[in-house]
């Protein structure tokens, strides 16, 4: 489908778009249709002229800082919606939609080329009524009109620009254009200015003929969103899917991994959270599943995991002064990043390189847990509760500069250092960083000459090595960094101007935020109780927010927005999964009930507004209520985000388990069901479904403890033993709810099998649910496999070492210096002398951990 539209064939809907294409090469700027030169342009019914329609750039009133930033752009931009579209069908004109973020980098590159151009914005003013959408803020918009450009250009990304018809069918688009101050050098690349006269020329002479080939265009985009759906397609849809989808994914992973550099496939390198997590998950499944993929492939499945993580964070994508990770490497090697930090990045990444750690207890992975887990806290959080969305790429050098560059704000030269460092430090930080008189950033990645003689930061040594060449003790290098970090991060913040933050708080994102910092709260209690108390308490911020600000009680409907005050943009599908996901694990973290109540009405409402009940099942991104919506979408595929309907297929189950209610459990099975067709072809493009395939054959295992909260001595030993459930890394969908005996509970009356289970004079008593039956299994004792059962604690997973409690020493004790290398084997902890247990916690916190940040004094 998606060749045909491209024109590899003669399918009807090629005639407009192919003519264009073939064209716009010789469509030069000047040629064609200028400024509204058009004959009949202002011409009314019956010969008479209406009056010239003047537009007021309009971008200042919306509530997004990206569309806010457009407001002194000659274009004059119009906000999607009733008004703009009935301009556009009243004028007879194309909309222009064009749908970018605020750390965009060519985003801000095309607006500089074009959106600030006079001669771009005349013709745009004149001939199209121009529209800025922010697709943070309406993801609806972008994936529609991204399928249409995916399908007719094979490639995606943004800005996305799309020319439509007034009835919003799309007629022409791409990504980023040259305007005419461009000076990048892409070949075989129309320019903007180009585009634009010949789609004046051609729907002011063609219009029957664009609107025609547009219609057909969306047929065959409906059809082909449609295919991946047809859960029975191939016969197959009654059986279910099987465990050897695991199998499947895993090798098509390993064959596209980089072994050198970590990640999959080439420049460029993407994260991908959510492969990470497969990875990783793979060895915890039951043993029925590691038979099927073999434990040997699982261990590599983990090796893999980790070697990528470890990579990443030793690479320039790293903030190795501040905290958190850029969105993606130009490079193979994680060397050089688009400098835009992302929310959703960062929250995902928090929930992955937590499970490394847990898995492998590798106290460089800690650090970084503690590096992402400050960038949240300290950085995006909005002070009454919540995360912010993102800060820009681009930003000025220094204060006082008028220009913007890439990476301004990370990047440094060799004389930087040697002011900065001093004479003794610079030489030691250079070669730890990777930094040179010349900069270390390839001509062939530098379009723009931004880089000249500028360095991103990646460690490429190690103390211990660093000594050898130095000729001083190990224990000094280790102090000469981390005074240099902070150093370098107080002249950052002193001297250089911060990238601009996306201030609107999206709840899909905080709803990942939030899961990743109360697991993380969790994780880090035993050995750090304060820091376990912040961070829980960030996660129940966010949650209280969000709530308070962007959750209407009386129609139990969320709001997708917040900023300066709630947007009035209905949440969509994602908002739900991705909150209710969230405070799913806040109530395992923290066993409020009240945060497992509001997932189940959030849940209901997400059945009721996006779950198709009448044809093949799934969540739809879109209520059928929404206004100006073409094409109704189910995100099956995972992307930079989880799939919604994967991440919604495991809500439903742990529900299910938690809440004891057969109807969660079914809407999960038929919600696989959904995607089955494409599953059975391409499993690795669905690893967020595979837990849920995972559970619908072998189901969700629920632990419940009843009583025994304030317990003493052994019993209170025993209880915590239990909630090391919390600290499990994830892998097979499982439950653990604990029930206070001194309250009445929401949960009891929820489920039924629980209504009466309390603890027993004073001791607590321990339930293992599956499949609607709860077996009781005694007074609880011995080691916490013996009540979960899980394959870690088991000792039947790759893994099993990770049953053991937390021992923060140990931890230590087993740490290499951060840019060591070694292999991703799970480190186990050693038994060592107090002394050297000092010296390497030392270390560990010299090195792993991020740098201070300065005073604010």
């Amino acid at each position: 489908m998606a060749a045909q539209l491209r024109g590899s064939g003669a399918g009807a809907g090629q005639g407009i778009a192919t003519a264009l294409k073939n064209g716009l090469a010789g469509a030069g700027a000047g040629s064609g249709v200028t400024s509204g030169s058009g004959s009949g342009q202002n011409a009314g019914e019956n010969g008479v002229d209406k009056p010239e329609l003047v537009l007021s750039n309009r971008a200042g009133e919306s509530r997004s800082p990206y569309v806010r930033a457009h407001k002194d752009n000659p274009v004059k931009w119009q906000l999607w919606g009733d008004e703009a579209i009935e301009m556009a069908r009243r004028e007879n004109r194309l909309l222009f939609l064009s749908v970018g973020y605020a750390a965009c980098h060519w985003c801000h590159v095309m607006e500089r080329e074009s959106f600030e151009n006079e001669e771009v914005a005349s013709i745009l003013n004149s001939a199209f009524i121009p529209i800025k959408i922010d697709r943070e803020e309406r993801p609806d918009i972008d994936r529609i009109y991204m399928n249409f450009v995916q399908a007719t250009t094979g490639s995606g990304g943004w800005p996305l620009n799309v020319f439509v018809t007034p009835d919003l069918e799309p007629v022409f688009g791409g990504t980023y254009w040259p305007g005419p101050t461009s000076q990048t050098p892409f070949e075989d690349q129309v320019d903007f200015l180009g585009i634009l006269n010949k789609l004046s020329t051609v729907w002011r002479e063609q219009e029957q003929r664009c609107r025609s080939d547009s219609k057909q265009i969306l047929e065959q985009l409906k059809s082909f969103a449609a295919e991946g759906t047809f859960g029975d397609r191939l016969g197959e849809g009654s059986d279910g899917l099987d465990i050897e989808l695991l199998e499947e994914a895993n090798q098509h992973f390993a064959s596209t991994f980089d072994s050198k550099n970590g990640g999959f496939g080439s420049a460029p390198k993407f994260p991908t959270p959510s492969k990470l997590s497969f990875l990783l998950r793979l060895g915890q499944y039951p043993p029925v599943v590691i038979d099927v993929v073999g434990a040997a492939d699982c261990r590599n499945a983990q090796n893999m995991a980790v070697t990528t993580l470890r990579k990443m964070a030793r690479g320039g994508i790293h903030d190795h002064i501040g905290n958190g990770f850029a969105r993606y490497s130009v490079t193979a090697d994680w060397s050089l990043p688009h400098f835009e930090k992302m929310l959703y990045d960062n929250a995902q990444l928090l929930h992955v390189y937590l499970d490394a750690f847990l898995l492998s207890r590798d106290a460089e992975l800690l650090g970084v847990v503690y590096d992402i887990s400050m960038y949240l806290t300290a950085d995006l959080a909005h002070s009454a509760g919540g995360f912010y969305s993102s800060e820009d790429a681009d930003s000025l050098y220094r204060k006082g500069d008028s220009e913007k560059r890439e990476g301004a704000f990370y990047v440094w030269t060799k004389r930087e250092f040697e002011n900065v460092l001093g004479s003794q430090a610079e030489p030691i930080l250079s070669a730890f960083f990777n930094v040179s008189g010349h900069g270390n950033v390839e001509p062939e990645n530098d379009a723009h000459d931004e880089f000249l003689d500028q360095n991103v930061l990646a460690i490429v040594s190690t103390p211990s090595a660093l000594a050898s060449q130095f000729g001083m003790k190990e224990e000094e290098v280790v102090r000469i960094i981390k005074e240099g970090k902070a150093a370098l991060r107080a002249h950052r913040e002193k001297e250089r101007v911060r990238p601009v933050l996306d201030d609107k708080i999206v709840v899909s994102w905080n709803g990942i935020a939030i899961g990743a910092l109360a697991r993380t709260g969790a994780v880090i209690k035993g050995f750090d109780p304060v820091k376990s108390e912040e961070y829980l308490g960030f996660a129940i911020k966010a949650a209280t927010f969000i709530k308070e600000n962007l959750y209407d009680e009386s129609s139990k409907i969320l709001y997708r927005i917040w900023r300066e005050g709630r947007g009035d943009t209905e949440g969509f599908a994602d908002d739900y999964a991705f909150l209710i996901e969230g405070l799913i694990d806040l109530y395992e973290a923290t066993f409020d009930e009240k945060w497992l109540q509001w997932a189940d009405e959030l849940q209901q409402t997400q059945i009721s507004l996006f779950y198709d009940s009448d044809s093949t099942s799934g969540f739809f991104s879109t209520p059928a209520s929404a206004p100006h919506i073409i094409l109704r979408l189910k995100d099956g595929m995972d992307t930079s985000e989880p799939s919604t309907n994967g991440t919604s297929a495991s809500n439903l189950y742990r529900l299910s388990s938690l809440l004891n209610d057969a109807s969660y459990a079914e809407k999960a099975k038929t919600t696989i069901a959904g995607f089955e067709s494409e599953t059975l072809q391409y499993p690795w493009l669905f690893a967020s479904f595979m837990p849920s395939v995972v559970a619908s054959q072998l189901g969700v295992r629920g632990v419940v403890v009843a009583g025994g909260e304030g317990g003493e001595g052994v019993q209170g030993e025993r209880i915590g033993k239990v909630k090391e459930f919390e600290k499990s890394p994830r892998g097979g969908l499982g439950t653990f709810a604990w029930l206070k005996d001194g309250e009445g509970g929401w949960l009891r009356g929820r489920n039924e099998l629980l209504k009466e289970f309390r603890g027993r004079d004073g001791v607590p008593r321990v339930m293992v649910c599956e499949g609607g039956v709860c077996v009781e299994e005694g007074v609880l004792g011995g080691e916490r496999g013996e009540v979960v059962g899980s394959a870690a604690a088991a000792g039947t997973g790759v893994g099993k070492e990770t049953a053991k409690e937390i021992d923060v020493s140990d931890v230590k004790a087993a740490l290499l210096s951060l840019g060591e290398e070694k292999t991703a084997e799970p480190v186990l902890a050693e038994k060592e002398g107090k002394e050297g247990k000092e010296k390497e916690k030392e270390k560990a916190d010299d090195i792993a951990a991020p740098a201070p940040a300065p005073s604010s004094s």
